[in-house]
């Protein structure tokens, strides 16, 4: 036997309708601009100085190393974990047109494994990046390294990690 509910709701009661929400893409910092050298705060690269290639639809950032300076690979970027700094690089003859978010998108295992071959224990399978991304990454850093070593320590600025000692006061600091 099943408890009657305490609440009747009334048959003249008004149901609102939901209103549609809309994701509009947040609005990106009026710091942060296509060439601007950015010091990343979190994941991987944490403490590395990159350069920001555009802005994508979806609200994040596209920065990039380059690669041969600092190790860091074209990138998107949540623009609260980045620090503007006042640097700039010329990007304006980088191509980065072809790159959105679908770019980053990842690829559906074809192979759908079981109960078995998932409990099986085999080695995790190393992330494999595409001949694609290598073409892409080379062709951007060429002509973001002949922007960087046009001007002088840029490259050497970039290359270098970005840290906190005890005595800093991150909000006293020019960036």
């Amino acid at each position: 036997m099943t408890k009657s509910p305490r609440y009747y709701p009334a048959e003249d009661s008004i149901v609102k309708p939901h209103a549609k929400t809309v994701n509009n893409p947040p609005k990106i910092r009026s710091t942060i601009t296509p060439g601007t050298v950015l010091i990343l705060l979190a994941g991987r690269f944490r403490g590395k100085r990159v350069v920001c290639l555009k802005a994508l639809e979806s609200g994040l950032l596209l920065v990039s190393g380059p690669y041969q300076v600092n190790g860091v690979p074209i990138r998107r970027v949540n623009q609260a974990y980045v620090i503007a700094t006042s640097t700039k690089v010329n990007v304006s003859g980088v191509d980065v047109s072809s790159i959105n978010d679908k770019y980053f998108a990842r690829e559906s295992s074809t192979t759908d494994e079981g109960e078995e071959e998932f409990f099986a224990g085999d080695a995790p399978k190393a992330a494999v990046v595409s001949d694609k991304r290598k073409e892409d990454q080379k062709k951007i850093d060429s002509v973001l390294m002949k922007n960087v070593e046009s001007v002088p320590l840029l490259k050497e600025y970039l290359g270098s990690k970005f840290s906190l000692r005890q005595g800093d006061k991150p909000h006293k600091m020019v960036f």
